[in-house]
């Protein structure tokens, strides 16, 4: 600055006294942008995480039920050879242990079909939790998408800021309602 009155400015001393004379910029509307979008992001990803620990603990019991429908089909089987061994034993003994032996055979006949009830019971609860989870899962991956294009457009808005390029800010903004759009679409489904 001199002393009568003439002043000379910088390139960045000029840019910042425009701004300033313009009031909101572009870097206002950013900042508003990304705040928001840093919430709803937040809200997706809550939802996300919830809908797969929700999933996952719907896959646990399909396992948890499978084995125990094992565990009866193991039994079943163990019937099954008392039973023929029972058989056998009628076929070879002697007339008057015969009777003993048919009716261990139907004792062991009878103990098989509650033993088969309960196992093809704990199968069809193992069927439909798996099918619980994956219907749970199917939203995530919506959830998951749309978490992912709300971040781009978050990372395109900051790169905005640091260029000033409003194309890069539509972009972001494309970019936001698509994020939008698939996590307001698992929600629906």
């Amino acid at each position: 600055m001199s002393e009568d009155g003439f002043h000379v400015h910088g390139a960045d001393e000029h840019e910042v006294e425009h701004a300033a004379h313009r009031g909101e910029g572009l870097a206002q509307y950013v900042a508003i942008f990304t705040a928001i979008l840093s919430t709803i992001g937040a809200i997706v990803s809550y939802q996300g995480g919830s809908t797969q620990n929700e999933s996952m603990l719907f896959k646990n019991e399909a396992v948890l039920k499978r084995t125990q429908a094992s565990d009866q089909w193991n039994f079943y089987q163990a019937k099954s050879s008392k039973g023929h061994l029972m058989e056998l034993a009628a076929d070879i003994a002697p007339g008057d242990k015969r009777d003993f032996y048919r009716k261990q055979i139907e004792k062991y006949d009878q103990e098989k079909k509650a033993i088969k009830q309960k196992a093809e019971m704990l199968e069809e609860e193992s069927n439909q939790a798996n099918t619980h989870s994956e219907q749970l899962l199917h939203p995530h991956h919506r959830l998951a998408q749309g978490m992912t294009l709300i971040q781009i457009a978050i990372s395109l808005a900051s790169i905005t800021a640091l260029t000033r390029k409003r194309w890069l800010f539509s972009l972001a903004a494309v970019a936001a309602a698509g994020g939008i759009s698939l996590a307001a679409m698992a929600w629906l489904s």
